[in-house]
């Protein structure tokens, strides 16, 4: 149970994180800054695994974290359209 809400705490900051490094008004609610944020951490570890900096099963580094939420809101930017 604690680690659950570790996780969302973490993707929180994660997402507030990102969301200030990437220039531009994202309109994201508290929920999907989250979702960002926890997503963005799943999409680095995985790519870390790939290329094989990260061993399976390891979490990824905070800045790698926060990289993949950038790229994850680029994504959205682009999907979603102005």
């Amino acid at each position: 149970m604690f680690s659950l809400i570790g996780t969302i705490i973490v993707g929180f900051i994660v997402g507030l994180l990102a969301r200030a490094l990437k220039p531009g008004d994202d309109k994201l609610g508290i929920v999907m800054t989250s979702i960002l944020g926890i997503a963005g951490s799943l999409l680095a570890g995985w790519a870390g695994q790939q290329m094989g900096w990260y061993a399976p099963g390891a979490p990824a580094g905070w800045i790698a974290s926060i990289v993949g939420a950038i790229v994850l809101l680029v994504i959205y930017g682009l999907v979603k359209g102005k």
